[in-house]
């Protein structure tokens, strides 16, 4: 699953890129596609290991990332919406992603470490 998920963060990198070049609002059904299969990934993802309480709450803390995602892509097709409302919910899941991207190996070095 993580390979699905790699590809739901890539469509949504990329569409966050395209407003420079594309005057088509094709973007948000890109960042849509991406929140969504990303989302799809994190909910089938289970830890690598099994019965670690804190792996399990670094999962479910992946999972809110998504799901963060997936809000922000709510504001690009509300018309009232604005583009700071998806840049904020667009770093807020960022911001989760880059905290569980370190904490989950480091849990999974320590538990190997330990046996």
């Amino acid at each position: 699953m993580d390979g699905l998920a790699s590809l739901g963060l890539i469509l949504f990198m990329i569409a966050l890129t395209l407003p420079r070049w594309q005057p088509v609002e094709v973007y948000r059904w890109i960042a849509a596609a991406g929140a969504l299969i990303l989302l799809v990934a994190r909910i089938f993802t289970r830890p690598e290991v099994e019965g670690d309480l804190k792996l399990t709450r670094l999962m479910r803390i992946q999972l809110w990332s998504a799901i963060f995602f997936c809000a922000a892509c709510v504001f690009l097709f509300v018309p009232g919406g604005t583009m700071r409302d998806f840049l904020a919910f667009t770093l807020a899941g960022a911001a989760i992603q880059i905290y569980t991207s370190i904490a989950i190996p480091a849990r999974l070095r320590k538990l190997k470490k330990n046996g």
